[in-house]
């Protein structure tokens, strides 16, 4: 497959993150690599989406201190981004309208017009009023390099931080080359793009618990979206999926990482980073980076928490 007939992913995750951990970016990372090796995927971005404060878990601190903390997590990351827009809604959000929004975002981004090199795009930026000047969203100038799809796509996770959303009716969206327009002739390129809900199996198992998530929801998230799947604490996932009738319908859509790592997943439990750091306990570094557990240790956070 070429780089424009696969599927183009941008990986997201949502969840407490009460504190994120290593396990958390270990995920990622060990996502992508599973994608790419399977020869039909480019990851071309991942979002850590934390949880709205009025999610109501016992020992969950702001999402203040929370957002913080994941931006120093992923901040040595050239392809993982934290979006606060879960967090700064009115109230909390469900993971199938956080997952909708995401694919607003990506729609409206991706199917932006992009403007010509001595054209001011008429397509203002996302978010900015309509009487305003617009700005354009990609623009090369050097003409001889011709911009690809990667370097279009690369340029929508730089702008993730400054637009919102609509709902779109499409799944495959249209891009135009800026540098490519010969007379009145312009080339367009068609490139799919996923949101994928990355998960640990835990998550998976929940689906099967009855009454615990929206069948509706369910069906959006797994049959509509999809999600990558990383097995934990010796979880079998395609067990757990035979325990839903939803699960096996979609199965199909459910992609679960299989590889050599030897990195335990229980370090991923925010949990027991929390309870290391009531402790005292040292090997609270296997679980946080450094620069989470100064921010830790300068806010006092945890320290004297029950949760």
């Amino acid at each position: 497959m070429t780089e424009t007939t696969k599927t183009h992913v941008i990986l997201l995750a949502c969840g407490s993150f009460n504190p994120i951990t290593k396990g958390h970016i270990q995920m990622f990372e060990r996502a992508r690599d599973y994608l790419h090796k399977t020869g039909r995927f480019i990851v071309i971005g991942g979002i850590v989406s934390p949880v709205h404060d009025s999610y109501g878990k016992t020992g969950l601190v702001s999402s203040r201190h929370r957002l913080t903390m994941c931006q120093l997590a992923v901040q040595s990351s050239d392809w993982i981004r934290v979006d606060p827009w879960e967090c700064y809604q009115d109230t909390w959000q469900t993971t199938c309208s956080v997952l909708e929004h995401h694919r607003d975002l990506m729609k409206r981004v991706t199917g932006c017009i992009l403007s010509n090199v001595n054209t001011p795009s008429i397509t203002p930026v996302i978010g900015q009023p309509q009487n305003e000047s617009s700005q354009t969203i990609y623009q090369n100038n050097n003409v001889s390099n011709k911009p690809t799809a990667a370097k279009i796509l690369g340029k929508v996770g730089e702008s993730l931080s400054r637009i919102c959303c609509v709902r779109p009716p499409m799944e495959r969206f249209t891009f135009v080359d800026e540098n490519a327009n010969l007379g009145t002739v312009m080339r367009y390129e068609e490139i799919e793009l996923r949101i994928l809900l990355l998960c640990g199996s835990d998550l998976l198992e929940s689906f099967c618990i009855p009454g615990l998530w929206n069948e509706a929801d369910m069906e959006v998230i797994v049959g509509e979206f999809g999600i990558v799947v990383v097995p934990r604490d010796g979880a079998d996932p395609d067990r757990i999926m035979n325990h839903s009738s939803i699960l096996r319908k979609y199965k199909n859509n459910i992609l679960v990482v299989k590889d050599d790592s030897n990195h335990p997943m229980s370090v991923v439990s925010s949990t027991k980073s929390r309870l290391a750091l009531q402790h005292g306990d040292g090997h609270v570094v296997d679980y946080l980076c450094q620069p989470v557990i100064d921010y830790i240790l300068k806010s006092q956070l945890y320290i004297n928490a029950s949760g």
